[in-house]
C-alpha cells in the first residue's frame, strides 16, 4: 500500500473497489456470453457426435434418476406437511393437492432439480474437463485439430438441454405422490378431492413454465461446468478450485436466472 493510497479517504477506496468488482463481473459475463454464442454455433456444425451425446444423456439423466425421485418424493411430502397444518386451521385441506402441484410445477421442481444436477453432474463435468486441462490433454486435442468445444462442450450442452426437463417431470410426479400420501394419511384428504383440485388449479401453462426454466437451467449448468473446466490451471489443486467455483457460481446463476425468467413469465 502506497502513501497516496493511505491518504486516500476510505469511501473513495470503497467506491474504487466496488467499481473494479462490477467491471470484472461485466467482463466475465461478456466472456461467458461469447462462449455461449460459440457453443451454439458449434452445435449446428458437423461433425455431429451422437455417441458422446447419448453417453452424456445417460450420465446426466439415467444416473441422476434415483436421487431425483427420492428428493422429489420428500420435497413434495415435506412441503405438503408444512402447508397442511396451516390449511387445517381453516378447514381447507382439500386444496393441498392444488397448492403443492402449483408450487412443484412452477418453482420447486425446476429449481431443486437444477441444484441437484449442478451439484452432481456439473461438479463431475468440471472435474473431468479440468483434469484433462491440467494434464495437457486439451492442448493435445487442439494440436490434432480437434475443437474442444465441439468434442467436450457441445455433447454435454445438448444432453443437459434434453435431460434436465425430463428429470423435472420425474420430480413433479414423485413430488405429487409424496404430497398425496401426506394428504391422505395425515390430513384425511379424500383422494378424489385431491385430484379434482389439482387438475382444476394446475394447468398446462404451469407445467410449461417449469419446463422453460428447466431448459435454461440445463444449458446453464453444462456451459458453466465446461467453461470452468476448460479454464482450470495449477495441477490437482486447480481441479478442486475449478470444481468448487463451478458449483458455487452455477447455483448463484440459477437463482438469478430463475428470478429473471419468473419475472417475465408473471409480467407477460
Amino acid at each position: 500500500m502506497t502513501i497516496a493510497s493511505i491518504k486516500e479517504p476510505l469511501y473513495q477506496r470503497a467506491i474504487k473497489g466496488l467499481g473494479s468488482f462490477v467491471i470484472e463481473r461485466i467482463i466475465a459475463l461478456g466472456k461467458f456470453l461469447g462462449f455461449l454464442r460459440y457453443t451454439i454455433q458449434t452445435t449446428f456444425r458437423p461433425p455431429y457426435r451422437f455417441k458422446q451425446i447419448f453417453q452424456q444423456m445417460e450420465f446426466i439423466g439415467n444416473e441422476s434418476l434415483n436421487i431425483i425421485m427420492i428428493s422429489g418424493f420428500f420435497i413434495g411430502a415435506v412441503f405438503s406437511l408444512e402447508i397442511g397444518f396451516v390449511f387445517k386451521i381453516f378447514g381447507a385441506q382439500g386444496m393441498l393437492g392444488a397448492v403443492s402441484g402449483k408450487a412443484l410445477t412452477r418453482e420447486l421442481s425446476p429449481l431443486v432439480t437444477g441444484f441437484l444436477i449442478a451439484g452432481r453432474g456439473g461438479a463431475a463435468i468440471t472435474a473431468e474437463i479440468a483434469t484433462m486441462k491440467v494434464n495437457e490433454q486439451i492442448d493435445a486435442m487442439e494440436a490434432m485439430a480437434v475443437d474442444p468445444v465441439s468434442y467436450l462442450v457441445v455433447p454435454r450442452f445438448i444432453a443437459a438441454l434434453f435431460m434436465v426437463p425430463l428429470l423435472v417431470g420425474v420430480f413433479n410426479f414423485t413430488g405429487q405422490i409424496g404430497s398425496l400420501i401426506v394428504g391422505i394419511y395425515l390430513f384425511d384428504v379424500d383422494q378424489g378431492v385431491f385430484f379434482e383440485k389439482l387438475v382444476s388449479v394446475v394447468g398446462v401453462s404451469d407445467i410449461a413454465s417449469g419446463m422453460q426454466k428447466a431448459v435454461f437451467f440445463g444449458g446453464l449448468i453444462a456451459l458453466m461446468a465446461c467453461r470452468s473446466g476448460l479454464h482450470a490451471s495449477g495441477g490437482a489443486k486447480g481441479v478442486g478450485v475449478a470444481t468448487t467455483n463451478s458449483v458455487v457460481f452455477t447455483l448463484l446463476a440459477i437463482l438469478a436466472v430463475d428470478f429473471v425468467i419468473t419475472y417475465f413469465q408473471v409480467a407477460l
